[in-house]
């Protein structure tokens, strides 16, 4: 893969990562547009690591206090307003769980090499943001419940199918369990902390080949790319999410997913 490549991706990845097109499914076609061979699944990872950092800046605040409320809960000092943060700490933990067992299920099949599936998936995505838009929640976080976690860590899980996108799909799943758009977005950006470090653990044992497959400037490229696309992207889609307006990307969605089942 050649440093502009890299570049490019990266772009893509930061782009597509919060905007609900789905990243990986989107990195699945452009290789096979641009003729890339096979790389180490830890390169995208590696991408995603770029924009993992970007929602940890953007939600900094919330992670601060739920980081807060946790070292005061092990000191046994907690304030009465740690109540909700520790809730919520402890359903971003359930709802990781039980990503993690689905996604363990699902990845053995590598499905990323198969751009006709991806394409399907394109479509699936298409239906799952226009269904986002019908939903009205009024849940906030003192509202949310274990099976709310459960609901939005199987969407996850299931969202490892490359053209399904995670953002899009465990969003629409919190927004039809019922919470606002507001703290359904948070919520699905707060799990995919956890899900994007467990994918980095996993897919460490593939560092040596990555930098035999990829220069180490060309991954230095991509990775600020995607840093710097994903923190513009994500400012865009948490106001589209607002404004109940994820809908918009199947108009993308839908005509891609035609095309990619004819041409891939």
């Amino acid at each position: 893969m050649s440093f502009w490549q890299s570049l490019l991706l990266g772009v893509l990845q930061g782009i597509s990562e919060f905007i609900p097109i789905s990243s990986s499914g989107h990195l699945v076609v452009m290789r096979a547009v641009l003729g890339i061979g096979e790389i180490p699944l830890l390169y995208d990872v590696v991408l995603h690591i770029a924009t993992l950092i970007a929602v940890v800046w953007f939600f900094r605040i919330r992670i601060a206090r739920m980081i807060a409320a946790i070292w005061r809960w092990i000191r046994r000092r907690s304030a009465d307003d740690d109540a909700v943060d520790l809730r919520l700490t402890l359903l971003v933990l359930i709802g990781t769980v039980i990503t993690v067992v689905i996604v363990l299920a699902i990845r053995r099949l590598d499905l990323h090499l198969y751009p006709k599936v991806v394409a399907g998936a394109f479509l699936v995505t298409a239906g799952l943001l226009i269904l986002s838009h019908f939903a009205r929640g009024t849940t906030g976080y003192d509202g949310l419940k274990a099976r709310h976690a459960l609901i939005v860590g199987i969407v996850q899980g299931l969202a490892v199918v490359p053209g399904i996108s995670r953002s899009g799909s465990t969003i629409t799943a919190a927004l039809w369990a019922g919470v606002t758009r507001e703290r359904a977005a948070e919520f699905s950006f707060l799990m995919s902390i956890p899900a994007i470090l467990g994918a980095l653990i996993l897919e460490m044992r593939d560092l040596s080949s990555l930098t035999a497959a990829v220069s180490p400037a060309a991954i230095a490229a991509g990775f600020a790319a995607s840093l710097v696309f994903g923190l513009l992207s994500l400012s865009l889609l948490v106001r589209l999410i607002r404004g109940g307006k994820l809908w918009v990307f199947s108009v993308y969605l839908v005509p891609l997913g035609i095309w990619g089942l004819i041409a891939l």
